[in-house]
């Protein structure tokens, strides 16, 4: 029999209790991934944020449209902005195959269609707004609304079935955030059902989780909204002349009161550690995430049968490791603690906590450490690079140090961090070090 959404069975006269049974079908993701990601450039110089390459082989984007192929979610829209076309071209090579749109299944990547007076999306709202007409035609019952550009595992059937079964009219993803770093996110205040009382966007000064004063419950910026209710608070929205059109700073504070709204604590796939996520939007949490993973026992578990994240594989041969001769200062082609892509060879150079993406080179008594070097880099004989992140397909002449003065690396165009890290952007060329070696 069926009874408040759950199906009730019996087995020798006992009765037990099965998961709700939703339709994903009935669940639209809408995920947004138009940002420019001005504070990543140079690596969002000619990409959007979420087609930035992430460890190795992926790119951001892959992290949340895997979760959705998890969590059985087959209707995905993607609303694109800026410098569009490499994400766009990922989308359509990595993605496609795995949905059937004879079963009514997709992957679309929808540009900005500039419906109202002919403008860029003023906010998260906005986008959204925009594109209402095409997510009516799906006639949804659910909207899930995402970012395109963190990195986490969730699984958004739990997200749903929470959503249904406490009634909402809204639901948000949340996690705990130190105080300080909470500044930078959505706070919540919950009572002890997580029905929000209370909702600050980036506040000065976070008021922290009851009984837990360090810690404050930070929105991840990921909403299930009942999809009536969704368009009718878009459709409010856009009249309000004052509005940012966001739905941190708008959407969510005037519905508080007068609507449902629960917080979703977030709980990591892996589950042998804290939840796992990161917001990669400056080059210093990009960096730190990518050294997470190679940890001998990262939180991220890229290697977990339970969660795959996809991507495109290209069709390379494995990674090759060549020379081995033996003592001081030999030929000896090793990676220690790093990750290293298919079609790379390392012959004869030195690689120690690094992320090497596919087709690189490493060439004879060339060091390479604690860097990020993306697709088709060759570093040249008796270079040295250390904490560095460099773009795909840049040739780094033998013999340099990067990373070893600043100065020397500012004059020579690249960008360098306060924390010290060097960025060397894509070029055709040799033209980063004409003159300069």
């Amino acid at each position: 029999m069926f009874e408040r959404g759950r199906w009730k069975a019996s087995e020798r006269g006992r009765t037990y209790t099965l998961p709700n049974r939703i339709d994903m079908h009935e669940v639209l993701a809408v995920i947004l991934a138009g940002g420019k990601g001005s504070r990543l450039e140079p690596l969002t110089r000619d990409r959007a944020k979420p087609a930035v390459p992430f460890g190795g082989l992926y790119r951001i984007i892959d992290f949340s449209l895997s979760n959705c192929l998890n969590s059985g979610i087959r209707k995905m829209l993607i609303l694109t902005q800026y410098k569009a076309m490499s994400l766009d071209r990922h989308i359509n090579v990595a993605w496609q195959d795995y949905l059937c749109r004879e079963l009514g299944e997709f992957i679309n990547v929808v540009p900005p269609q500039q419906r109202i007076d002919e403008h860029w999306y003023q906010g998260t709202a906005d986008a959204v707004y925009q594109n209402i007409y095409t997510i009516e035609k799906e006639r949804p019952t659910h909207v899930i609304i995402l970012a395109g550009d963190h990195i986490y595992k969730m699984d958004y059937l739990k997200l749903v079935e929470r959503h249904i079964e406490t009634k909402a009219d809204l639901t948000i993803g949340a996690l705990r955030a130190d105080l300080e770093s909470a500044t930078q996110f959505g706070v919540m205040q919950v009572d002890t059902e997580y029905r929000l009382l209370g909702f600050e966007e980036k506040p000065a000064q976070p008021k922290p989780i009851p009984n837990d004063p360090q810690h404050a419950l930070a929105s991840m910026g990921i909403y299930v909204f009942n999809a009536r209710f969704l368009f009718e608070q878009l459709c409010l929205d856009a009249t309000r002349n004052s509005s940012k059109h966001d739905f941190g700073h708008d959407i969510i504070p005037a519905v508080i009161e007068t609507h449902r709204v629960f917080a979703y604590p977030f709980l990591d796939e892996n589950r042998k550690h804290d939840a796992y996520w990161r917001d990669v939007g400056t080059m210093e949490a990009y960096y730190e995430a990518n050294m997470d993973l190679i940890a001998v026992d990262p939180q991220l578990n890229l290697y977990d049968g339970h969660w795959p994240i996809r991507t495109y594989q290209p069709n390379l041969p494995p990674p090759k490791f060549v020379f081995a001769e033996q003592g001081a200062n030999v030929r000896r082609g090793e990676a220690l603690d790093s990750i290293v892509c298919q079609g790379t060879i390392i012959s004869g150079g030195h690689v120690e906590r690094s992320v090497l993406g596919t087709n690189v080179r490493i060439n004879s008594y060339a060091h390479v450490e604690d860097s990020i070097l993306f697709d088709g880099v060759n570093v040249g004989r008796h270079a040295k690079i250390r904490r560095a992140i460099i773009d795909k397909e840049v040739e780094i002449p033998a013999g340099i140090e990067i990373g070893y003065d600043h100065e020397t690396d500012r004059g020579r165009g690249f960008l360098v961090t306060e924390s010290g890290l060097t960025v060397i952007a894509k070029t055709h060329g040799m033209e980063h070090f004409a003159g300069r070696v």
